[in-house]
């Protein structure tokens, strides 16, 4: 398995069954965010990257390449890392999801209707409000370094 497949796999699978072995009671290391509204977070950039959420592009075109480098390289996003207010607020979003198992359910379905939206078509792009249009592959790449911040947010990956 090369490494973007790798990354894929976690992605698309991995990362789902991580969290639901996890409690939801698991405090997070840093951040404001519990378990259940980290899931969440992460199901609506799911959805950003099939196109059923948009935002608008908050990063000026010159410094876009800057930020696909970043994408396209091994660094990861640092503790703490913040999304910029007109995108994620400070504080954290109320919960949506009835429970735990809810919002699990809610990441997978969003992860899966992402795989069949872009996946056979890299032609398609759908924008980032920090990267900007990205095609299946880069919404991998990020994907993966926003999951695994998340799930080291709460202990969940080393």
């Amino acid at each position: 398995m090369n490494d973007f497949s790798q990354k894929e796999n976690f992605v698309t699978q991995q990362a789902v069954d991580i969290l639901k072995t996890a409690d939801p009671a698991t405090p997070a290391l840093w951040g404001k965010m519990n378990l259940t509204q980290m899931v969440e977070h992460v199901t609506d950039f799911f959805k950003v990257s099939a196109g059923t959420l948009q935002f608008p592009l908050v990063t000026p075109e010159d410094l876009l390449p800057k930020f696909k480098a970043f994408l396209l390289s091994d660094k990861h996003f640092r503790e703490n890392t913040q999304a910029p207010p007109s995108i994620v607020s400070e504080e954290p979003n109320p919960v949506r999801s009835l429970n735990y198992e809810e919002a699990i359910i809610n990441l997978h379905e969003a992860i899966q209707h992402f795989e069949e939206q872009l996946k056979f078509n890299e032609e398609i792009l759908t924008v980032h409000p920090v990267f900007g249009a990205l095609n299946y592959s880069e919404w991998i790449l990020l994907h993966y370094k926003h999951v695994q911040h998340h799930l080291k947010q709460f202990g969940l990956l080393a």
